[in-house]
């Protein structure tokens, strides 16, 4: 299994926009062709669209795009800017009078840092698409979902830092696997036995944010008042998969996140991991899923290194590294 580019994965498209000064943005995965898809949702606080369709009992063949949007429930509006994009070029499902995209998305709390006032809409779900036919790449960091994304709030908005957006793939012979996350997750994120980004205290020094909420037991506290949170995958196979199946992948998915980020799934995160496969290889689904998982842990630490600091929150960069 080798590391390749992201951009491998060419049965998709990937675009992103954002509004740095409000700090919100979103990004899109397109198949134009239409993909297998399954979701797996495994934080309490989740918003979604569109994916009830992708329970493996319902009719729902195949997928056009999947949105990664922030601006909370409010982001949920840009979806309707792809809906337009695809069906003026024809991409979605065929009803005789028009096309329709099936088109799911899934938002993260990102309002309490830039300007609250300010969400992804209908024109921002849009610009993504075009971007996205436009190959412009993929940006990790504080950019499309993940420029007002942030890590560890195990002691509030005051003691976090900035997260992002990543990707990572891996290749192995035909088979390719990749995934594109939003990290912004009450957690703390860890790589090699050490976190890379999280909550912090006055001294600047790392807290343990589980222990931090462990030793909180009896004090209730709301953490999207703080900083926000949820964790956003979208997983690109070109597998041949069912529906099931796909839902299975999307499934060990969360793996890569339990692994990368502790605490994982928590009540005030909103953690949702899609798959989407083009079905040009036939595989196992264990093939996939363990690679999907390995894409994950890869891609959150491209988005945690990649973030910039900003409103006063640091990011990884700006820390000493002794060990790098």
């Amino acid at each position: 299994m080798e590391a390749v580019d992201i951009a491998q994965l060419t049965d998709f498209r990937i675009g992103q926009v954002c509004q740095h000064q409000a700090a919100t943005g979103c990004t899109v995965v397109i198949c134009p062709a239409g993909a297998v898809a399954g979701v797996d949702v495994r934080g309490g606080s989740p918003g979604t669209r569109d994916t009830d369709a992708l329970n493996p009992v319902m009719n729902r063949r195949s997928v056009h795009a999947v949105l990664l949007a922030g601006g909370s429930a409010f982001g949920l509006d840009a979806a309707a800017g792809v809906m337009r994009d695809l069906e003026a070029r024809g991409v979605g499902r065929d009803v005789g009078v028009t096309v329709v995209p099936n088109v799911c998305a899934a938002v993260l709390f990102d309002l309490a840092l830039g300007r609250s006032d300010v969400r992804p809409d209908a024109a921002m779900g849009y610009e993504a698409c075009q971007r996205a036919w436009a190959g412009q790449g993929f940006k990790s960091g504080s950019h499309g979902v993940g420029v007002g994304a942030t890590v560890g709030k195990g002691l509030g908005s005051g003691g976090a830092m900035k997260g992002g957006q990543g990707a990572a793939a891996f290749r192995q012979g035909e088979l390719l696997v990749g995934a594109v996350v939003a990290v912004n997750c009450v957690g703390d994120v860890l790589a090699d036995g050490r976190v890379l980004a999280g909550a912090r205290g006055p001294d600047g020094a790392f807290v343990d944010s589980a222990s931090v909420i462990v030793r909180a037991y009896d004090q209730p506290r709301d953490f999207f008042s703080d900083a926000g949170a949820t964790v956003l995958i979208c997983l690109l196979s070109n597998a041949r998969l069912s529906k099931s199946e796909a839902t299975k992948v999307a499934q060990l998915g969360h793996d890569g996140l339990a692994r990368r980020i502790r605490p994982a799934h928590t009540v005030f995160d909103g953690d949702t991991c899609f798959a989407l496969c083009s079905g040009l290889v036939d595989t196992t689904v264990d093939a996939v899923g363990v690679m999907a998982a390995a894409a994950v842990e890869a891609a959150i630490v491209d988005a945690v290194v990649q973030a910039e600091s900003r409103d006063g929150l640091l990011a990884h960069r700006d820390l000493a590294h002794p060990a790098d």
